[in-house]
């Protein structure tokens, strides 16, 4: 009788159930993996054979033959170890079947027996649960993380021979429970605050407008302004990440590699940095198996781009794509994935290739030197970016002084209203902040009164704004009202709005 063992695999973020079919004949011994493994699949013939063995079992001298179901979808990576092994000693008699109904088994194995842990754990268990299974048996190093997915019995086990006499009812092991509100008090605490920031006024009432709408952002100023040290005190001012996102970048972690044990759960809001010698398939994702890039790392968080116009052009055009839809498509020849990639762009830059263009006579660039600098942005990329903030050299009286700058605190409390009102605002559409209104949603939600599109025209004659500016002003315009508590848009907040687009392409060359 064939024995048949629940597991899981992985197409992009999301699991799919595989279902582990061994059967143990009569004739020449030999063991067989079918059902389209890939070169990690077909090896664990050799880690399970001597596994099983070093667990002090007797591995079958007989015919052996895996089907790794549905045959006709890639299965990839170590996790299926244990399954096929559990799938041996039910043949062998060593594990009753009917032990086994209702469970999953994800593990790579050890050459000793042991359980080694393995990548994306969380999203094949979330898909266990969506499909009725109730308990998993995995790697103690995995268990924390597939707890978090409520419903399910999670076994973190050490060894096959550990399971095994589970089984059998020789020996306990406790099911792992996590505390999902303790995680999340964890989380709270940052070792940076906007305090610490001296001067910079004008950038850090852009970022918090920024923050309470989620817009993207650019910062253009000389070295040593506090470009930086703004962006990385960006997330403190952020709202605390849901449950629902916070289990969304969770998987993401899991798939790519990244999640500690400790941190089985993330609970803040992430901030990814990643320095200018980047590739593309390593910005949006890509590789010969699609893989979750810095954009979608730094989903429902912060991408920073320090010195933009030092990245290859080529990656920043494939920004496009992402910054537009919040989603991004890789194809390939095996497989099409979408990951998501809702994240908000912090980028900064200097105003020339020495820095101190319009800053100080120190600047040493040649017209030339700065035409094809700030031409290494293009025009559509900047256009997709909401604020352009201009970060002047700060004083030495803002650097001398004692007094302390606003607090993160005080500061996010602001933008959490302004977050609350957007919610409360969008309730039946399919959106959550300014920054993802739609054309015609710009229309309903963000109508101006005579004077404030009379201030609009005159801006977008002088300074040639796209269709796509104009909509990013309206959006800016309405977030700055959420965050003074007006129902109506007025001239004033579109005045601030305008101020916030000032480094358009239409200026930023002039």
């Amino acid at each position: 009788m064939v024995s048949k063992i629940n597991s899981c695999g992985l197409s992009g973020i999301d699991g799919f159930m595989v279902e582990t079919e061994v059967d143990m004949s009569a004739g020449l011994p030999g063991f067989e993996i079918v059902g389209l493994p890939d070169s990690a699949v077909k090896e664990s013939k050799e880690r399970v054979k001597t596994a099983i063995n070093n667990s002090g079992f007797q591995f079958p001298i007989s015919k052996l033959t895996v089907n790794l179901a549905p045959a006709d979808t890639r299965k990839e990576g170590p996790a299926y170890d244990l399954p096929i092994a559990m799938g041996i000693l039910s043949q062998m008699g060593i594990v009753k079947s009917e032990n086994l109904v209702k469970c999953i088994f994800i593990g790579e194995l050890s050459l000793d027996g042991g359980l080694r842990s393995v990548n994306g754990v969380l999203p094949m268990v979330m898909e266990a649960k969506e499909k009725g299974f109730e308990k998993c048996f995995l790697p103690v190093a995995n268990a924390t993380e597939a707890a978090l997915v409520e419903g399910l019995e999670v076994y973190g086990a050490r060894s096959v021979s550990e399971i095994v006499e589970f089984l059998r009812g020789n020996a306990v092991i406790e099911p792992t429970k996590v505390d999902i509100k303790a995680l999340f008090e964890q989380g709270k605490n940052f070792n940076t605050d906007f305090s610490d920031v001296k001067g910079q006024d004008a950038v850090k009432r852009a970022l918090e407008i920024a923050a309470a709408g989620m817009h993207n952002v650019l910062m253009v100023g000389p070295p040593g302004s506090g470009k930086t040290m703004c962006s990385k005190r960006f997330p403190t001012i952020l709202p605390d990440l849901t449950f629902k996102e916070s289990m969304e970048i969770t998987k993401i972690y899991s798939v790519a590699g990244l999640l500690k044990n400790k941190e089985a759960l993330i609970t803040q809001r992430t901030f990814r940095s990643p320095h200018h010698t980047i590739s593309g398939s390593a910005m949006v994702g890509g590789g010969r198996v699609p893989r979750p890039g810095e954009v979608s790392l730094a989903c429902h968080g912060v991408l920073f781009l320090d010195e933009l116009p030092e990245f290859q052009r080529n990656v920043l055009e494939e920004l496009r794509q992402p910054l537009e839809d919040r989603v991004v498509t890789i194809s390939r020849v095996n497989a099409t994935m979408t990951y998501p990639a809702d994240f908000t762009l912090i980028a900064s830059m200097n105003p020339c290739p020495c820095g101190y263009y319009g800053y100080s006579d120190k600047c040493t660039c040649t017209p030339n030197q700065i035409s094809r600098y700030m031409a290494k942005i293009s025009g559509p990329l900047l256009d997709r970016i909401d604020i352009q903030v201009e970060a002047s050299a700060v004083d030495y009286k803002d650097l001398n002084t004692r007094a302390q700058g606003e607090k993160s605190e005080d500061i996010r409390k602001r933008v959490i209203k302004a977050h609350k009102i957007q919610l409360e605002r969008y309730k039946n559409e399919k959106i959550f902040f300014n920054s993802q209104l739609s054309a015609a949603q710009i229309e309903k939600y963000c109508s101006v009164d005579e004077q404030g599109a009379s201030l609009i025209k005159l801006a977008f004659d002088k300074f040639e704004f796209s269709a796509r500016s104009y909509h990013k002003i309206l959006k800016i315009a309405r977030t700055i009202a959420d965050l003074e508590g007006e129902k109506d848009i007025l001239p004033k907040h579109i005045s601030e709005a305008l101020q916030l687009r000032n480094l358009d392409r239409a200026s930023i060359h002039g």
